[in-house]
């Protein structure tokens, strides 16, 4: 039962910093537009976020892969 309270705190800390910091986790992407368009979802503590990024494998033009982390541009104590 102790275990179960803790990882609830935890994860009621970890929203909170979400929230106040505005950063989303990377939870999925696929490639779009011929494979040129790389589309990633992000949880944020305010719900789901897709951001567009331009795709190459060799990351010299856009990148290469989702960024694990996305500050969002909706931040609470704006």
């Amino acid at each position: 039962m102790k275990m179960i309270i803790r990882i609830v705190i935890v994860l009621a800390i970890i929203w909170l910093a979400m929230l106040l910091t505005g950063y989303g986790v990377l939870t999925g992407s696929n490639k779009n537009a011929a494979g040129m368009g790389l589309q990633c979802q992000y949880l944020t503590a305010r719900g789901m976020v897709s951001a567009q990024y331009l795709h190459t494998d060799s990351g010299i033009i856009g990148v290469t892969d989702c960024p694990i982390l996305k500050k969002t541009a909706e931040v609470v104590d704006n």
